[in-house]
């Protein structure tokens, strides 16, 4: 099992969410956050006067799958529908998931997802 954790562009969240459902991935965890990267923030202009924005918003996505096959699927998914040729596109991490239990059913691993 797979952890897939991609940070995206807030306006890339609609057509990420599709081309997973296209590519049958169902099931995800969506949060507003904040940070930065190589951009460092920039300025913004507010009643005339300049202040720098360091933490920049953007979408964390994660999404737990039961084999590498599903994860090379989701992360080409969210690579191809959040690209923009800009930077700040974001980020996608993948990590190995020990165990899984759906706290209703006390189905475990594959069976809970």
């Amino acid at each position: 099992m797979k952890k897939i954790e991609a940070i995206i562009k807030p306006f890339k969240l609609e057509d990420v969410k599709e081309a997973l459902v296209e590519a049958g991935i169902e099931g995800m965890t969506v949060s507003e956050v904040k940070g930065y990267g190589r951009q460092q923030g920039h300025s913004e202009l507010y009643r005339g006067a300049e202040y720098v924005v360091e933490f920049i918003p953007k979408i964390k996505i994660e999404i737990v799958v039961s084999n590498d096959e599903y994860a090379q699927t989701a992360i080409k998914a969210i690579s191809e529908a959040a690209k923009t040729g800009k930077i700040g596109d974001g980020k996608i991490f993948v990590s190995p998931i020990e165990s899984v239990l759906r706290i209703r059913t006390d189905e475990k691993d594959e069976e809970a997802l």
